[in-house]
């Protein structure tokens, strides 16, 4: 074979492969959007022309929680997972002075949802993205085609004992009471939330918080700080999102981690006051459902959307 042969081989083969890849559904991309002077780092996969889902993840975390879960819904559906403000690969502009709280959190997101042209999206949301994901609710419920929460409270009686600093702290946010969230943000704290109520706990792959507390070093511990002191905002934004689910009826997935130190399955309960048709279900595991329980989260997911928004 002589050398224009072998370059034209080359070529094709090169055309070919780079074709496969456009057309792999499953292959996951990283990007970064500029949004109201944040970076927001977002993972993307499937089709555009498929009906969106919005992945939106919790405290000690970032997108990389979705890393297995991706693939599985993007062979059906558009998945994009932002890094929330804060976590992750996310960053806030050099000269840009940025409040961490959970309204800035959620309009950064809104705004990026707009950037990305996500007129009607299903959001998954867990732990401090249900709070995010409650305030796009809320704000836009025509764009929202359902919800799965994940250990992602929206009631009261959601909120276990473990809550006891926090609320003291929202009570009366003195810089003593603010000082003592800061053990949740240590390497043996996030640990702990990642394995509490699992009963294999080799089943947790170390990666996950160990890149949740090199974020929080990097970004610094005050930003999370912040966050802790003004969850009780979103205590105080219950009441709208019930009228949400009232009036809305939303389909619904409330899928959780029985054993969840933070968040009771009581608060999964309470979704089917206010959204009589919503789906509860179990599982024998902790806060981060997804790592023990992935492959079962994913598959009562795409049953689910695919009875809800009809691809």
């Amino acid at each position: 074979m002589n050398t224009k042969k072998i370059l034209l081989a080359a070529t094709a083969l090169a055309a070919s492969l780079s074709a496969t890849a456009a057309e792999d559904k499953t292959l996951v991309r990283y990007q970064s959007l500029d949004v109201q002077g944040v970076n927001v780092f977002y993972r993307e996969a499937g089709s555009p022309q498929a009906p969106t889902v919005l992945l939106l993840h919790g405290f000690g975390a970032s997108s990389y929680m979705f890393r297995d879960l991706m693939p599985k819904l993007a062979q059906k559906y558009h998945v994009i997972a932002p890094d929330l403000p804060g976590f992750g690969q996310t960053t806030v502009k050099p000269g840009v002075k940025f409040n961490y709280n959970f309204d800035n959190l959620a309009s950064v997101i809104d705004a990026f949802t707009v950037a990305k042209n996500l007129e009607h999206y299903a959001m998954y949301v867990f732990d401090y993205g249900a709070p995010v994901g409650w305030r796009l609710a809320v704000k836009n419920p025509e764009k929202i085609t359902g919800i799965v929460t994940q250990n992602g409270n929206g009631y009261e009686e959601g909120l276990s004992e473990g809550w006891a600093d926090m609320r003291k702290a929202w009570a009366n946010p003195t810089a003593e009471n603010r000082e003592a969230l800061r053990k949740f943000n240590t390497p043996d704290m996030l640990k702990w939330q990642y394995t509490e109520g699992v009963e294999d706990t080799s089943v947790i792959a170390p990666e996950p918080y160990q890149l949740a507390h090199a974020a929080i070093e990097r970004i610094g511990v005050d930003a999370q700080m912040d966050l802790l002191l003004d969850y009780g905002s979103n205590v105080k934004q219950y009441k709208a999102l019930h009228q949400f689910f009232r009036s809305k009826q939303p389909p619904l997935l409330a899928i959780w981690g029985d054993k969840d130190p933070f968040f009771l399955p009581a608060g999964a309960k309470a979704f089917q006051r206010d959204n009589p048709k919503a789906e509860v279900q179990f599982l024998n595991t902790g806060h981060f459902a997804i790592e023990t329980h992935g492959n079962e989260i994913a598959a009562t997911m795409l049953e689910f959307l695919d009875r809800s928004i009809k691809p």
